[in-house]
């Protein structure tokens, strides 16, 4: 099959990036794939993080891609489109995760020939952040795509509430194995300047409000001093409100701030040196960061938000917490450490492991295009 991948790739970093292309070397095994990437991804005005591109110290995936898409420029649009109409692909697939390019996005697939299978894989479809533009972006994008791939249950609820009728396939988000394999507990802690003997939280990616760190404060402040906690992301925002948390935190001289982007290569000093990771969230539907930290065998606690529980499951591989309040989070924590659960919870993530990969995932989304392909026909 000849698959056409509109998303963002290489120069660009963050969680898409690498979620396309890890998605597009599964592909590669036993299809002919080209990646169509963003010339321009967001104006530089409009980004909140230091930058949106791989640093060279930054270990990548170095995917060749044709860079014509500006989220901005109309013309660019359209020469998108031609561009994957020339390749003459079976099958066009888009990474969806923010309104903001539903204009950009729908429009190169309503000018995409109607004899090939559009799907669009959709991360997000009710943004945390929301805007006059959501719904009206949400609805271009959806009606000039066939069928959608989802990696939760809420998504799948919102995109049905917007199109009823919308065929969708919901596939659980592959582990990210591109980080390498976990290192010594005792040596990540020491590269991390953290201290080897304490019980190790760890709260990782990008800082924003939904994301509950100053929930996480809150109960991180609750705890015995046994218990240090490391904090690894950049902030998008100010950081004032956490800092001005952790000045008052009676355990602050255990809380170690890594606020920066974290390289590929540095990602696995994290998840080695922690005993759990914390997804305190507020509102979510699913995270990047559960796929990281499963390949890790890095057992999560995390709030009944979004999608969250379809992979972390309560008592079996995680543990889930029903609300974003501080008084609940310490109990959990406290429960999974006095229980002694991270060995039982680590043996269920490898056997999970062996069947959540991307060759599985690629070739469920290459089984559904032909039942697409098939249905449409059939019309």
């Amino acid at each position: 099959m000849k698959i056409a991948l509109l998303s963002t790739f290489y120069p660009f970093r963050g969680g898409i990036a690498q979620f396309s292309s890890a998605l597009l070397k599964a592909f590669e095994s036993n299809n002919v794939v080209k990646a169509f990437n963003f010339k321009r991804q967001y104006p530089q005005f409009l980004f909140p993080g230091e930058t949106q591109f791989v640093k060279e110290e930054d270990t990548a995936d170095e995917i060749i891609s044709e860079r014509l898409l500006d989220s901005i420029n109309p013309i660019s649009f359209s020469k998108t489109a031609k561009a994957i109409n020339h390749f003459q692909p079976t099958l066009f697939i888009s990474n969806y995760w923010m309104t903001f390019f539903g204009p950009s996005m729908g429009n190169v697939a309503k000018r995409i020939n109607s004899n090939i299978v559009k799907i669009a894989i959709v991360h997000n479809i009710i943004p945390h952040e929301k805007r006059f533009f959501d719904n009206a972006a949400n609805r271009y994008f959806i009606k000039n795509h066939d069928a959608f791939v989802v990696l939760s249950e809420i998504v799948e609820k919102d995109l049905l509430k917007i199109a009823p009728n919308a065929k969708i396939l919901k596939l659980q988000h592959p582990n990210y194995s591109h980080f390498g394999e976990k290192i010594s507990h005792d040596y990540a802690r020491n590269k991390l300047g953290i201290e080897t003997e304490k019980k190790t939280i760890l709260f990782f990616g990008i800082i924003r409000d939904y994301k509950g760190l100053d929930v996480l404060l809150d109960s991180f402040g609750q705890l015995s001093d046994d218990y240090q906690l490391l904090i690894a992301g950049e902030c998008y925002g100010a950081f004032d409100k956490y800092q001005a948390k952790i000045n008052i935190n009676k355990n602050k001289s255990r809380i170690f701030l890594h606020l920066k982007y974290i390289s590929d290569q540095e990602v696995v000093n994290y998840f080695s040196a922690a005993d759990v990771c914390i997804l305190p969230y507020k509102s979510a539907t699913q995270s990047g960061i559960t796929a990281i930290s499963h390949h890790f065998e890095l057992p999560l606690i995390a709030t009944d938000v979004g999608g969250l529980k379809e992979t972390i499951k309560n008592g079996e591989n995680g543990l889930i917490v029903d609300s974003s309040d501080s008084d609940k989070i310490k109990i959990a924590i406290e429960k999974y450490f006095n229980m002694q659960l991270k060995s039982q919870f680590e043996q269920k993530l490898a056997k999970e492991n062996e069947e959540n990969s991307w060759t599985n995932f690629a070739d469920k989304i290459i089984k559904f295009s032909s039942e697409i392909a098939v249905n449409t026909r059939e019309k």
